[in-house]
């Protein structure tokens, strides 16, 4: 099995993929149409037929895998979430974080303990003491995410990074002593930060099937999270509350209900009842995906996302609670990935197997020659304006 792709760091202009304008290319190599023409019983069977097929596929073509070794990986990620939430809970505040490892299929969970080393390895999976872990990782980023800073001083973003227990802030090349400024400002340990530099230039990607395009007050376009009782949860920058959307056909239309942005990137749409909810992500090759929960995934498992302008890629989460500067403002908590976008993806679901991830906020690059792209985690959506996943 290949070696994990590396994650480029972000940084550049920090860019959010923001709407696309309504007539721009929407991809058409899928077979889900307007979720108005879905009905929830025959798409669901229909779509758990194809979906493991069509998964595999885009696994095999993005991260370079035999349909053996996809298999083979799904399996292990499926274990490792699975042990990644127990060992979270049972460690509590010495868990460190994890990280899984897709050419061996092991999952690393850092501790702060060094006497919670013996129960990591008793659950199966291998053990690192850290310093900080998470949770001083994450007390560092809020540190940071406190000061004043703009994309015109020079640093792009900062993220915790696990494999270093160090935060990383990335600058445009040049800006060094904008990031030295920033970590004087917060008052955080040198020894826990480190700094690098890019030339990137991430950007907002701007039915109910995931993935389905939907239109914005008639002039913008976006793409859908994942259905909710209700409606459906998507990008926060996609629209203002109040302003109505419409699924491509105009069939099913409803209201931007919540949104938040900048400092996250969090939208919630209800829908009339002509716009039927599904437990269904579009994969652009014919068929859909099932969401059976929203069990988040660890740091380095595969991940896929589904978006109206390019349709089905997929690649590995890297950081998490990563804050990036778009030129609109700084948003917090986004989880980085290797995976390509382009605008009018915005919105658009991320799922791991069958677990849904997050939507679609920014990032760099485009899906010619590859990219940065973050997504909203679906979580803090869920809870923000206490919705229901849909999943049947």
């Amino acid at each position: 099995m290949r070696k994990s792709p590396t994650l480029r760091v972000l940084g550049g202009g920090a860019l959010a993929l923001g709407l696309v304008a309504v007539g721009a290319t929407i991809a058409t190599d899928s077979g889900g149409t307007d979720a108005t023409t879905v009905s929830s019983d025959n798409a669901a069977s229909a779509g758990a037929a194809g979906a493991a097929d069509d998964q595999l596929t885009a696994l095999q073509r993005d991260l370079d895998l035999s349909a053996e070794e996809a298999t083979r990986l799904l399996d292990r990620e499926a274990e490792a979430r699975t042990l990644d939430s127990e060992l979270r809970t049972e460690l509590g505040d010495a868990f460190g974080g994890s990280r899984f490892d897709i050419d061996t299929g092991e999952l690393t969970v850092a501790v702060t303990d060094e006497a919670a080393v013996g129960a990591v390895e008793d659950a199966g999976a291998a053990a690192r003491v850290v310093t900080y872990g998470e949770s001083g990782l994450a007390e560092i980023v809020d540190d940071l995410n406190s000061q004043d800073t703009e994309l015109s001083d020079g640093v792009t973003g900062w993220y915790p990074s696990t494999d270093d227990d160090t935060v990383v802030i990335t600058v445009l090349e040049g800006e060094r002593s904008a990031a030295e400024k920033l970590i004087a400002d917060a008052g955080v340990a040198e020894d826990a930060v480190k700094v690098e530099t890019t030339t990137d230039k991430p950007r907002t990607y701007a039915d109910i099937v995931g993935g389905d395009p939907y239109m914005i007050g008639g002039s913008g376009r976006c793409s859908i999270g994942f259905a909710v009782d209700g409606g459906f949860a998507t990008a926060g920058h996609c629209g203002a509350v109040g302003t109505p959307v419409a699924s491509q056909g105009g069939s099913g239309t409803g209201t931007v209900g919540g949104s938040i942005f900048p400092l996250r990137d969090m939208g919630f749409v209800e829908a009339d009842d002509n716009w039927t909810p599904t437990n269904l992500v579009n994969d652009y090759n014919g068929g859909t995906v099932p969401v059976a929960g929203s069990e988040e995934a660890p740091e380095g498992t595969s991940v896929c996302r589904s978006g109206s302008t390019t349709g089905w890629h997929c690649g590995t989460i890297g950081a998490k609670g990563q804050t990036v500067v778009y030129p609109e403002g700084r948003v917090e908590g986004l989880t980085q990935t290797d995976v390509c976008a382009e605008p009018g993806d915005s919105g658009g679901s991320w799922i791991s197997d069958d677990q849904a991830q997050g939507v679609t906020s920014g990032g760099s690059g485009n899906c010619s020659f590859g990219g940065v792209t973050f997504f909203q985690p679906l979580t803090p959506i869920l809870h923000e304006w206490n919705l229901t996943l849909t999943t049947r």
